[in-house]
């Protein structure tokens, strides 16, 4: 038997004008691509795509009717200047919305910083996989980019039960492995929590 035959497979995508043009290197992609396969989940797509509603939705709704992946992650995009679409992008595209996972990472970084009530971001099911937005690099002082997904507080979840962020968002593990029946989308909820999750980063 293929010894990946059971692991989840997931796609990131990054959302940035400035990446797509090749005028800013794209580092937040990678790191969450990082941060997936340390957790035993196989990265089987990357892309990276202007800040085009049209662009983002082709992207999500290729990688989920093909079914090659059981979760997509994108970056970038969340917030509220006038490029920034990917919410809108996600909603054309989801069959359902589960806005409690949005909610529960705001939550994990408005402990961090303010700036996190103007994060857009929504997660939800399209067939059988599960789609979240997360924010995407962000500028630190002096211009330098400081957000890794390794690092940062919707990402890192807490290492205590219930936790929030990528490695938790899971107050109904149950009910939406119920819900979801073979679902394997839904399955990457049960990566172990165990963890010891590393120092947040401001967003």
């Amino acid at each position: 038997m293929n010894q990946h035959t059971n692991l989840l497979r997931a796609a990131v995508l990054t959302v940035s004008d400035r990446s797509f043009h090749g005028t800013r290197e794209d580092k937040a992609g990678p790191q969450l691509s990082d941060f997936l396969r340390e957790r035993g989940i196989q990265v089987t797509q990357s892309a990276v795509c202007p800040d085009e509603i049209t662009e983002i939705a082709r992207t999500l709704r290729q990688w989920a009717d093909e079914g090659g992946v059981d979760l997509i992650l994108t970056t970038g995009g969340t917030g509220v200047a006038p490029r920034d679409v990917t919410p809108e992008a996600t909603l054309s595209v989801l069959d359902r919305v589960i806005p409690g996972m949005a909610e529960a990472m705001r939550a994990a970084s408005a402990a961090k910083t303010p700036h996190a009530m103007l994060s857009r971001a929504v997660a939800g099911i399209r067939g059988r996989v599960l789609i979240i937005n997360l924010p995407g690099q962000s500028p630190g002082r002096g211009g330098k980019r400081r957000r890794d997904h390794r690092r940062c507080a919707p990402c890192r979840g807490e290492n205590t039960g219930g936790s929030l962020g990528l490695r938790g968002v899971t107050p109904s593990r149950p009910n939406l492995a119920r819900t979801q029946r073979g679902a394997r989308g839904a399955d990457w909820l049960r990566v172990p929590t165990g963890l010891k999750a590393p120092e947040a980063v401001e967003l």
